[in-house]
């Protein structure tokens, strides 16, 4: 199992907390996903190493920047 850690701005509330966590549960390979609101921290695991173009993509797609890994 690996574990990454991302850096996302613009979330702001639960909602967005939520759009997050379900479109990066989408992303193939992830197994758990947890955001932290107030560090904007999304740790992610996944079977073995998550693909950041789709991870970013993810967030793009909730609405939401990556910032950094």
């Amino acid at each position: 199992m690996t574990t990454t850690t991302y850096t996302v701005k613009g979330m702001t509330c639960g909602h967005c907390v939520s759009s997050v966590t379900e479109e990066v549960g989408e992303v193939p390979g992830v197994t758990g996903v947890k955001v932290d609101l107030p560090t904007g921290l999304v740790t992610v695991d996944s079977d073995g190493p998550v693909d950041d173009a789709a991870m970013t993509a993810a967030v793009e797609q909730a609405g939401y920047e990556v910032v950094n890994r």
